[in-house]
């Protein structure tokens, strides 16, 4: 699992610190919206509801939007329709990004994408030339203090149907196949874990480092721009970022 807790705790770090509440809570909304039309607004029977409301709450999105994203997802509120896109290109020296979108106008969308890959240094590619590149993952991350012991967690992941485990400086980084991820975490929970990030996500086969200042420049600025865009939900790469990037 090397480079994947890296990449994935700088990514998560990183939303935390830059992100605008409010252009935050609008991404937040739309994925709860999409959540409710595409599997109804109950959570019990609905993850990827229960996954979104639960991401709203950790960002201490008031549940009065809660409430209103969910009633716009099961058609009590008049809301925009909004569709699922993913882009697929390279960023500056080679960097694998793929970016996942929800948006009520392609045109709008695919211009965005488009400018930001070509103002810093990347070329937007065809859907399936850097997907391959990414295995859909359950993340759940624990952060090391002195209540959490290592052997007993690892045991008790695998016990739960994790597929690989990793001990980091700062936290425990447990890897599960999608169709797993609800029933690990919850039984993680159950056991009184707490997690730092928990999510279905992406993560890279393979890092790309980049040696030009020019290049590491560009490729920060270029997942600014696309993380701005309130039609943008994530952005995955595969860039082996250096641990002291001041970003």
């Amino acid at each position: 699992m090397s480079g994947h807790s890296k990449w994935s705790t700088i990514k998560h770090k990183k939303g935390k610190a830059d992100a605008q509440r409010g252009k935050l809570f609008t991404k937040l909304a739309r994925y709860i919206t999409v959540a409710v039309k595409e599997g109804g607004p109950d959570p019990e029977y609905n993850n990827n509801l229960k996954n979104a409301i639960e991401k709203a709450k950790e960002e201490n999105m008031p549940n009065d939007n809660i409430e209103r994203a969910i009633k716009k997802g099961s058609g009590d509120l008049d809301g925009a329709n909004f569709e699922e896109i993913t882009y697929e290109g390279y960023g500056p020296g080679g960097v694998a990004v793929f970016v996942e979108c929800l948006t009520d106008n392609r045109n709008r969308t695919a211009s965005d994408v488009r400018h930001a890959f070509d103002k810093f240094g990347g070329n937007l590619g065809s859907t399936g030339c850097v997907s391959w590149m990414f295995d859909r993952k359950g993340l759940l991350i624990v952060n090391r203090d002195k209540e959490v012991d290592e052997d007993e967690l690892m045991l008790k992941a695998i016990d739960a149907g994790a597929d690989d485990f990793s001990a980091e400086d700062e936290y425990f980084e447990i890897i599960t196949a999608p169709e797993s991820y609800e029933q690990v975490k919850e039984s993680l929970k159950e056991e009184g874990y707490n997690f730092s990030t928990s999510e279905v996500t992406y993560l890279p086969q393979n890092e790309t480092k980049l040696e030009e200042e020019k290049d590491i420049k560009n490729m920060v600025k270029l997942i600014d721009a696309l993380e701005d865009s309130d039609d943008v939900q994530e952005v995955f790469h595969n860039w082996d970022m250096p641990e002291d990037l001041d970003i």
